[in-house]
């Protein structure tokens, strides 16, 4: 699993699963959807699909990715970011060749995903 997570968002993620049970992991992936076909998906995981998953521990956090999504999201990094308005998981994965203007849809060379409403 090649994706970083950064120091700020370790801390967000810790501070946020400090609210769940031992066994949760963080989640990452991608859906279709979105006005340039594919979104993010960022959230806490509990089950273990062995066959279609793939886990490893990035930065203190233990992770869970679809295999299938690996190659779209390789070399990403999770950030989060704070500013005056609060503040937010931020993604850059340089896979993406085109994103939206809302930044929470992509499309990468090799998949266009399901265009749809952002």
């Amino acid at each position: 699993m090649k994706i970083e997570i950064s120091d700020d968002a370790r801390e967000q993620i810790k501070e946020m699963m400090a609210d769940e049970t031992d066994d949760v992991r963080l989640r990452f992936g991608i859906k279709g959807g979105g006005c340039s076909g594919l979104s993010y998906s960022l959230g806490f995981e509990y089950e273990i699909n062995e066959e279609l998953d793939e886990t490893a521990e990035i930065n203190e956090i233990p992770v869970v990715m679809a295999k299938m999504d690996m190659p779209i999201v390789e070399n990403t990094v999770i950030d989060f970011k704070q500013n005056m308005m609060g503040g937010g998981f931020v993604i850059d994965n340089p896979n993406a060749i085109v994103s939206c203007g809302c930044g929470s849809s992509f499309r990468t060379k090799t998949n266009a995903g399901a265009p749809g409403d952002c």
